[in-house]
């Protein structure tokens, strides 16, 4: 039976191909747009000597993880520098932060709304399941009719297959504050913006950190999959081993992704890790707080 047989299947494709005829223009401008600012995320960082980035990350490793980590983040890079994969590498990662970016922008309020309303949590709940569960192949389909073959359409796949986390976990985190901060907070005369971002938001900070992490290793796992319709970088040196049947090429661009996900992995962990252990906020400093703001 032919996929498009079926009432899904049918609604589907004439649900793309409506965008398509009638919305072409603006869907022209938005991929004008969203290339722009990836490639200059990719231009930014090609600017920047690979002498320049192994210090500025090895410092930042330094300063988070200790001398150890510090010492294998210089060790990753001089190895994919040495396998002439830097230029891949760059690009790689600004496809990663620009879709990081647009999942933060996005996830975020959505987790704080949901947190807030229970029916929005409900939908988004099932929005969020279908984004996790449908194979990553098929978001490239729409992606490609609607905004051609390149860096946006992967950009877009990646950002829906990678911010589901970042929502969840934003909503778990508020959610899981303590009520006796929120009754101090509201004793004190706290509004509902100031409780959210005094309170809820800092004590919830952990939570997002790793939803933050996880956002950048989902969009790490989508590199081999978006160079399939042009994004380059490492994914596109993998398929390249893959089209080829070369083991030693595969090889390298898969430790280029290891490499970078490694650093990247243990860099957002360790900010998570790190607000954690801030005492939280006591009823003493929430009074305070909210002295300073009535008196302002």
């Amino acid at each position: 039976m032919n996929s498009s047989s079926s009432i899904f299947g049918k609604f589907a494709e004439d649900l793309v191909n409506f965008l398509f005829q009638h919305f072409r223009g603006g869907f022209d401008a938005f991929s004008s747009v969203l290339g722009a600012f990836v490639k200059l995320f990719e231009d930014g960082l090609a600017a920047v000597p690979f002498i320049a980035m192994l210090v500025i990350l090895m410092a930042l490793a330094l300063w988070r993880r200790g001398v150890v980590f510090a010492a294998f983040v210089g060790v990753a890079l001089y190895v994919i520098n040495y396998m002439g994969l830097w230029a891949q590498t760059v690009s790689t990662l600004a496809l990663v932060i620009a879709a990081t970016f647009f999942s933060l922008v996005i996830g975020v309020p959505m987790g704080i709304w949901g947190a807030r309303n229970r029916r929005v949590e409900v939908v988004l709940r099932s929005l969020l399941d279908f984004m996790q569960t449908m194979p990553a192949f098929v978001y490239l389909i729409p992606a490609v009719i609607l905004f051609g073959l390149g860096r946006v359409p992967a950009v877009i796949a990646t950002i829906v297959f990678a911010m589901p986390p970042v929502v969840r976990l934003t909503t778990l985190g508020i959610k899981q504050v303590r009520e006796e901060l929120l009754e101090a907070g509201r004793a004190f005369g706290s509004t509902d913006a100031q409780l959210l971002w005094k309170i809820q938001l800092p004590n919830a900070l952990p939570s997002i950190m790793a939803g933050v992490n996880q956002t950048i290793m989902m969009a790490l796992s989508m590199v081999v999959v978006a160079s399939m319709i042009g994004a380059g970088g490492l994914g596109e040196y993998v398929l390249s081993g893959i089209q080829r049947l070369d083991i030693g090429i595969g090889f390298e661009g898969g430790l280029g992704v290891v490499l970078l996900a490694i650093v990247l992995d243990r860099l957002t962990e360790s900010f998570g890790v790190k607000s954690k252990k801030k005492p939280r906020k006591s009823a003493k400093s929430l009074k305070q707080g909210a002295t300073g703001a009535a008196q302002t």
